[in-house]
């Protein structure tokens, strides 16, 4: 909104006499980023009449014109013609403070690419600095994977996914966190080694933050590395390095277990356990989607998952009850289970709520 408070005063009315908060067209033109020829056409056609008129017969233009020609602009960068904003304003229930809000978000995304061309303009600047020539595959497997986002999710998606949002942190986290399972795998280090496993944790707990908690959305990405060379090849994120981190996940997981289960309980847990990786993950989803549909745990379509929960959870761990109450104690007991799953206290309790219904073992 334009402030009048401080604007110099202009001529107005019959007697010319200077009076505050009243813009002549040009004036208004000049302060608004319009052309005076945009206010002119503005009013031949009834969508903004300037509300006073010098003797000179200047038009003249109080808060109210300004306020209406801010709509104005607002619908037109919606890609509204003009004779649909003439529609939509004169309405008496048109809120404006909703169109301020959808403003607010556009600028929003515009800030967010502009960050990333930002940051992408600031890294071809050091390098033509240094003298070095700015590495050409690398920009256009930046402008693929972009193109590649847009394939497996929407725009309103893609809002939502922290992945997307350019974040030069965030980058250079997942860039070191990389380098150095990268580095234990070409020294020979063992996936079930501390630093794997510690590496593999932090990696997991990173992936679930940046994939909003959603794990449609982690499915979705793990297919864009999977069907995107160019996603590969600008993150680093090998087939063999995704599989170590898998591995030792999985160790970590099995040694938590350790203090819960006997020696024939874990064998079968490091023999069958890791079997089901895409299964559960695609089940975890739609539990999830279930949930934020508002589901109740007794609906058909709920106890439907839940026993194929059930039964991808005795696939891993057998039909023995001990060994099952066992295992619940050590998820209850030991967050760190969870960590990376997309499984939460919340979906445990939405699940277990679902299989008293069935009167299943819980």
């Amino acid at each position: 909104m334009l402030d009048f408070t401080c604007g110099r005063a202009i001529a107005v009315a019959r007697n010319e006499k200077l009076q505050p908060e009243l813009l002549k067209v040009g004036e208004l033109a000049s302060r608004a980023g319009v052309t005076v020829r945009a206010l002119h056409h503005y009013d031949r056609i009834g969508l903004l009449k300037p509300s006073a008129r010098a003797a000179s017969g200047y038009r003249l233009y109080d808060r109210a014109d300004v306020a209406r020609l801010h709509q104005v602009q607002a619908l037109r960068r919606f890609g509204l013609p003009l004779a649909e904003i003439g529609v939509v304003l004169d309405q008496p229930d048109t809120r404006f403070a909703g169109i301020v809000a959808e403003q607010i978000t556009a600028l929003r995304r515009q800030i967010a690419q502009a960050s990333a061309l930002r940051g992408q303009l600031v890294q071809l600047q050091r390098q033509l600095q240094l003298g070095a020539e700015p590495d050409l595959a690398n920009w256009l497997s930046t402008l693929e994977l972009m193109g590649a986002y847009d394939s497996y999710f929407t725009k309103e998606e893609l809002q939502r996914l922290p992945f997307f949002q350019f974040d030069s942190q965030r980058d250079g986290i997942w860039g070191r966190l990389v380098a150095r399972i990268a580095a234990l795998m070409a020294g020979g280090v063992p996936a079930a080694s501390r630093q794997a496993r510690h590496l593999a944790l932090h990696w997991m707990r990173r992936l679930e933050r940046d994939t909003a908690a959603n794990p449609d959305f982690a499915i979705r990405m793990g297919a864009l590395m999977e069907g995107e060379p160019s996603a590969r090849q600008r993150i680093g994120i090998t087939p063999e390095l995704k599989q170590y981190v898998i591995d030792a996940l999985a160790e970590n997981r099995l040694r938590i277990y350790a203090n819960y289960l006997d020696a024939d309980e874990l064998r079968r847990m490091r023999e069958h356990g890791g079997k089901h990786g895409k299964q559960w993950m695609t089940l975890i989803a739609a539990v999830h989607q279930q949930m934020h549909a508002g589901a109740a745990p007794g609906d058909p379509a709920v106890q439907a998952l839940t026993r194929e929960w059930f039964a991808l959870f005795r696939q891993g761990a057998g039909d023995n009850p001990a060994t099952l109450a066992k295992m619940r104690l050590a998820i209850d007991s030991e967050p760190a289970l969870l960590a990376g799953s997309w499984i939460n206290a919340e979906m445990l309790a939405f699940i277990r709520q679902s299989a008293a219904t069935l009167q299943a073992p819980r």
